[in-house]
C-alpha cells in the first residue's frame, strides 16, 4: 500500500489546504496535523477557524483516510531531523507534501529544504506545494481570521472548507426571548474559535439532522449584560424541545453591530426586522 502523508496545521482548509492535501490523490493519504497551530499555542490565543473535531472529519471529506491529530506539546522538542525519522517509521510514506511555508522540530528549524533532503536520502517523492494567491494575496488562515474579526463573513466563509460554524449543546437561557415573541437557543461561544465580529448574523442551523434558516446575535447582550460572549440564535419555523442538544449554527451573513437599546420596545422591533431578512 502506497503512503502519502501531508503536512500542516491545515485551520480553515481554505484553497492553499486543498492544494497540498489533494496531491495524495490515488495513496492512502494521511494528514499529520496538530489539535492547535503551534503559533496559536506560543502566543496563548488559539483563534481557530475550525475546531479540531471538526476539522479531523472535514480532512476526511476531502480524501485523506487518516488523520493524526497531534499534541504540538508533546512534539515541541524533538529535533526536526528526528521527527522526520519518526514518520518515516511509523508510516513508510512512498510521498510527502506540504506547503511552501512549511516548518517543522524543536523551534521550527525544520524547513521544506530539509524535507526535501531527507525524501532524496530515503527514496521518498517529495512535493512542495507553491502558494495560492486569490486576487493577487496569498491565501492564508491568518487573513482569513482578520475578515471575520471585520465581520466580512461571507468573503471568509467562502474560503473555508465547509463555511465558518461550531456546534454546541444548547443551555437554558433567562427566556427573556419568549417574553418578546422571539425564543432563542442559546450556546456558550466556543474559547478556541477566532472571535467573530460581535453583532447580529443571518445564520443557518442544524438540529437532529435537519437545517433551518435562523438569526444569531453574537455578544454579550448589552441590553441585557451579561459577561461572557454567547450566542442566541431565532430558529425560523422550528418547534420542540432543544436544550441540552448538539447544534450546529453557522455564521452566514453580518447584519448589525451589538447595541443596547433604550426600551424593550426598539428591542422588540429591530430583532423583528432582523428576522425579516429570513423570508
Amino acid at each position: 500500500m502506497n503512503t502519502a502523508i501531508v503536512l500542516g496545521t491545515f485551520d480553515g482548509l481554505h484553497s492553499g489546504h486543498r492544494a497540498v492535501i489533494e496531491k495524495a490523490d490515488g495513496f492512502f493519504g494521511v494528514a499529520v496535523t496538530f489539535d492547535i497551530p503551534p503559533k496559536s499555542i506560543l502566543t496563548g490565543d488559539p483563534q481557530l477557524l475550525i475546531l479540531p473535531e471538526e476539522r479531523a472529519k472535514r480532512i476526511k471529506q476531502l480524501g485523506i483516510t487518516q488523520v493524526e491529530m497531534q499534541n504540538f506539546n508533546e512534539v515541541k522538542d524533538v529535533k526536526a531531523d528526528c521527527y522526520l525519522r519518526i514518520l518515516k517509521q511509523k508510516y513508510n510514506p512512498s510521498r510527502i507534501v506540504c506547503g511552501f511555508n512549511y516548518r517543522f522540530g524543536c523551534g521550527a528549524e525544520g524547513d521544506t529544504k530539509l524535507l526535501a533532503e531527507f525524501c532524496k536520502n530515503n527514496g521518498i517523492e517529495f512535493i512542495c506545494v507553491p502558494p495560492v494567491k486569490k486576487d493577487g494575496i496569498t491565501v492564508s488562515s491568518t487573513n482569513i481570521r482578520n475578515l471575520i474579526r471585520e465581520g466580512k463573513m461571507e468573503e471568509a466563509a467562502s474560503q473555508i472548507y465547509g463555511g465558518f460554524s461550531f456546534t454546541q449543546p444548547v443551555l437554558h437561557g433567562d427566556a427573556r426571548g419568549r417574553t418578546l415573541g422571539f425564543p432563542t437557543a442559546n450556546q456558550i461561544y466556543p474559547e478556541k474559535l477566532v472571535k467573530a465580529k460581535r453583532g447580529v448574523y443571518v445564520s443557518r442551523v442544524m438540529v437532529d439532522g435537519k437545517e433551518y434558516k435562523a438569526v444569531t446575535n453574537v455578544g454579550i447582550r448589552p441590553t441585557y449584560q451579561t459577561y461572557t460572549v454567547g450566542c442566541e440564535t431565532f430558529i425560523k419555523d422550528f418547534s420542540g424541545d432543544i436544550y441540552s442538544k448538539e447544534m450546529k449554527t453557522e455564521l452566514l451573513r453580518f447584519v448589525r453591530e451589538e447595541r443596547k437599546f433604550s426600551s424593550t420596545e426598539e428591542l422588540k422591533n429591530a430583532i423583528l426586522n432582523d428576522v425579516k431578512l429570513l423570508d
